[in-house]
Parts: structure tokens; C-alpha cells; sequence
């Protein structure tokens, strides 16, 4: 089962990426399968928290999202890490014959190693039930690090390269990521001036 990997990339991520290679598993059955499920939880997880929990900075008063605008962003940052995870994964397979990988005639490869190595994003959704902006951003800072380490640790097993190849490989890709982080904050702030904006709620 797909699902196993998440908790496999936790505990021996060596042995789950030469797993994960010899899947070759279709980009559609891995994104019903893993990519919809695991994105889930970050959205569900921040409706949950910023309609019903609130959060307070300071010793102001306790603030809310209203009911549509929580599901609005949430049905947004669902789509933006949709669309994410596959252009990283485009990505991944658009570089692998600069960066001498053997493997990038398999499509899935680069959708898998993307989708893969996102999974401590993804688990760290769970902390928005917990709406304390500096806990929030401790999580899902130590969950980024670790993702660009299993995904520097999973090119050369999945995309067969040499070792000292995958340091500038994970870089270009470390760049690009940062590139659809930026693409996705931008159009946030589009979004925003279209009106679809925060609204906000005293608790």
C-alpha cells in the first residue's frame, strides 16, 4: 500500500526509496492514492483551527476565520499543493538527463520522488489543529529540512545517479521549489485583491 511509504521514509528511508523505485507506479493511481489523501490534512487541520479554535498573538482578543472564508483558503491551499507537488515532479523528470539519471524515461519517477519526500510536509499539517504561529512555524520549518534531506537522500536510489551528482541535482530542485513557493504567495496576494481574502472574526 502507497500509504506505508509515509511511515517507512521515517524509519529506514533507504530501504523505502529502492521500494519506491521499483514501483514505478502510475502518476494518476499516486496521486489518488497518496498525493489527494496526505494534502488533505493541512487544510482540513487549518479550516478546523481558524473557524473553530481561533488564535491569539499577545494578549489580544481571540480571532477567527468566518466559516466561508476558512473553507475558501483551505480548498486553496489545497490546490496550490496539488499543483506543487506535480510541478516539482515535472521538474524532477525535466533535469534528470542533465544530471546523467538513468531512470528518466519512467514518468512516475519524478511525480514519486516529489510526492515522497513532501510527506513531512504533509504529516506536519497536523499542528495547525494547534493555532500558535510560533509552534506552527517550528514544525513546518524542521518538516521542510527534513523533506530536502529525504529528497537529496531518494534522487541517486530513485533517478539511478551517482551520489556526488544529487548535492547540484537536490540544489536546482531545492531552487525550484523555493521558485513555486514564491509563484504560489504571489498569487495568494492576487487572490486576496480579487477578493477571496481572509476575513477575519472576533472569537
Amino acid at each position: 500500500m502507497l500509504l506505508s511509504h509515509a511511515f517507512g521514509l521515517f524509519t529506514h528511508p533507504g530501504q523505502e526509496w529502492a521500494s519506491i523505485r521499483k514501483e514505478h507506479e502510475s502518476p494518476m493511481k499516486l496521486y489518488v492514492a497518496y498525493v489527494l489523501a496526505l494534502a488533505a490534512i493541512a487544510p482540513i487541520c487549518a479550516y478546523i483551527s481558524t473557524a473553530h479554535f481561533g488564535w491569539t498573538i499577545g494578549n489580544e482578543r481571540l480571532i477567527k476565520l468566518t466559516e466561508i472564508s476558512a473553507i475558501q483558503l483551505s480548498v486553496l491551499t489545497y490546490v496550490a499543493m496539488l499543483v506543487g507537488v506535480f510541478a516539482l515532479g515535472y521538474a524532477i523528470n525535466w533535469m534528470a538527463k542533465t544530471y546523467g539519471a538513468k531512470e528518466e524515461h519512467v514518468p512516475s519517477n519524478g511525480v514519486a520522488l516529489a510526492a515522497y519526500s513532501c510527506t513531512p510536509m504533509f504529516l506536519a499539517g497536523f499542528a495547525l489543529l494547534y493555532p500558535v504561529p510560533w509552534f506552527n512555524a517550528f514544525v513546518f520549518l524542521a518538516a521542510a529540512a527534513y523533506s530536502a534531506w529525504l529528497m537529496y537522500d531518494g534522487l541517486p536510489i530513485v533517478m539511478g545517479i551517482e551520489k556526488e551528482r544529487a548535492v547540484m541535482y537536490g540544489g536546482a530542485l531545492l531552487t525550484v521549489a523555493l521558485v513555486i513557493l514564491v509563484t504560489t504567495r504571489g498569487g495568494s496576494v492576487i487572490l486576496w485583491n480579487l477578493g477571496v481574502g481572509p476575513v477575519f472574526i472576533s472569537g
